[in-house]
């Protein structure tokens, strides 16, 4: 990821704060036209769990890196911060999957997804034991897209549901749901998914709503928990027909905005699974999220443990 000017993101056609799904060719090309980079691990799952962790949880990770340099570091950042990781690299190309992430001065960050290796995770990989010994099975949207990741993750709904276990989803992205609203909606139609993140846009292009009111309104009987992020104007949740609402989280500066909706739903889940009330679970989900994007890359810097005991009292 680098900073870059309004006038590079034009120059180079780029979808402004959206994220946008590249070829090899294209992921090197991007990379020669930024300034100088750092590499930061990331994954959107993967930046949830490491949240996760941070705070305490115990957490197990499932994806597909390559046999290479890229994935051995991934392997390395995301084990280093105690998640258990055990899928076998893989030998064959393509390579480890990377984001170039380009930031604009006022902070919003432009993603372009080469998709790599983690677009061909097997069903084979799923480890069935871990997710049914999990209280929460926590999905990205991001992977829906290639058919090997989207198997794996119907077998492990499959395998959560009959542990008795929570199944979380997040929608990830509007482009995804252009591609595959039918299936989400599916899925939530047939009753597979517990706990629903999803920003407004998301939440307007899954239901179809303009207002923010009447989508949570198309979802909030056939979701048991929907939890909706608007950026600086907070957030809300529905459980149970329970109602709750946060504001963001008072920031000095916005720095990078990448993995906000990550880092909301890490502190989100940590809340959840101890049972929390859910203005607390929001309230965490806002003190996480406003800590991620007060510096570069999407896993933390700060005690996050710490933050949240100075903040919720």
């Amino acid at each position: 990821m680098a900073p870059c000017s309004e006038e590079l993101l034009d120059e180079l056609g780029l979808n402004k704060g959206g994220m946008t799904l590249v070829d090899a060719a294209r992921a090197e090309e991007l990379y020669s036209a930024m300034g100088p980079a750092r590499e930061i691990s990331g994954g959107s799952a993967a930046n949830t769990l490491a949240g996760l962790s941070a705070l305490g949880a115990q957490c197990a990770f499932i994806g597909q890196v390559a046999d290479d340099q890229l994935g051995a570091v991934f392997a390395h950042d995301i084990r280093a911060v105690g998640i258990d990781f055990d899928t076998p690299a893989r030998q064959e190309e393509p390579s480890t999957a990377r984001c170039l992430i380009f930031v604009t001065p006022d902070a919003q960050r432009t993603m372009n997804t080469f998709l790599g290796a983690s677009q061909f995770l097997p069903p084979s990989t799923l480890d069935a034991e871990a997710v049914a010994a999990a209280k929460i099975l926590y999905l990205e949207g991001y992977l829906w897209d290639p058919e090997e990741p989207r198997a794996a993750m119907r077998r492990a709904i499959e395998a959560a549901r009959a542990a008795g276990r929570k199944v979380a989803f997040t929608l990830s992205e509007v482009f995804v749901i252009e591609r595959h609203g039918d299936d989400f909606r599916a899925l939530i139609d047939d009753g597979l998914i517990d706990i629903l993140f999803a920003n407004h846009l998301e939440l307007a292009a899954l239901t179809g709503e303009d207002t923010l009111e009447a989508g949570i309104a198309a979802l909030r009987d056939k979701v048991p928990t929907l939890v909706v992020t608007r950026s600086s104007d907070g957030a809300v949740a529905v459980h149970d027909g329970a109602r709750a609402e946060v504001p963001a989280e008072p920031i000095d500066k916005v720095v990078d905005t990448t993995g906000a909706g990550d880092l909301f739903a890490a502190g989100f889940l940590y809340g959840y699974v101890r049972d929390e009330p859910l203005e607390t679970c929001l309230r965490r989900g806002a003190i996480a999220a406003c800590e991620i994007i007060s510096h570069y890359g999407a896993r933390t810097e700060a005690d996050l443990t710490r933050l949240m005991d100075e903040k919720l009292g």
